[in-house]
């Protein structure tokens, strides 16, 4: 067996190359780049609407990426943060990991998270969650959009991601919309929803 240097350089670039091609995440290098294919784009401006303002309390009923059955009323007494995301949605990817930190630092506390999917099946939600390590549920919104069309009254959720507090009467608290900038806004929004119980 004779050693052919050019052919082992070649297959070391190739290999190279192909793990450097897994490496990149298109969709974040797209966002990054600010060209807004394919979402519509957000500002991340966000809103709160004082107490004696908000609508009428929202009821919502879905199925979760894993099949399970979620409502409103499983999150009674609760401040809930509903966002509203899909997965290759690059701003989507980009927030993930900050909503499963607050996620997990207002577990017990009163506040619950669960994510609205848009546009995806099923497997697509679980990779997602698998790979941002995000642990609370998504209601899978895709075809009947029923999630979407039961929060269109109060304060619709016109860009993809939007993030909804709402209080602990099921009423709209606070919108963000488009990519949470700063965690520390939304830790605010849902520190002050929770205050109004107390």
């Amino acid at each position: 067996m004779t050693f052919r240097p050019r052919a082992a350089i070649v297959g070391l670039v190739a290999v190279a190359l192909l793990l450097t091609g897994c490496a990149t995440d298109p969709l974040a290098a797209q966002y990054r780049e600010g060209s807004n294919k394919g979402f519509i784009a957000g500002d991340g401006s966000w809103t709160e609407i004082p107490a004696a303002k908000r609508g009428d309390p929202i009821a919502w009923t879905g199925t979760s990426e894993t099949g399970a059955a979620l409502s409103s009323a499983d999150y009674a007494g609760q401040v809930v943060v509903v966002n509203f995301w899909y997965a290759s949605c690059a701003p989507c990817r980009a927030e993930a990991p900050a909503l499963q930190k607050l996620s997990a630092q207002f577990e017990g506390k009163g506040a619950s998270f669960v994510g609205v999917n848009v546009r995806d099946q099923a497997a697509n939600a679980v990779a997602f969650n698998e790979h941002f390590g995000v642990g609370y549920p998504s209601v899978m919104d895709v075809g009947d959009g029923a999630m979407q069309l039961a929060f269109s009254g109060s304060i619709p959720p016109n860009a993809v991601p939007t993030t909804l507090v709402i209080d602990r009467s099921g009423r709209v608290a606070a919108r963000i919309l488009g990519q949470l900038s700063s965690p520390s806004i939304l830790e605010t929004l849902v520190s002050s929803a929770l205050d109004e119980g107390a």
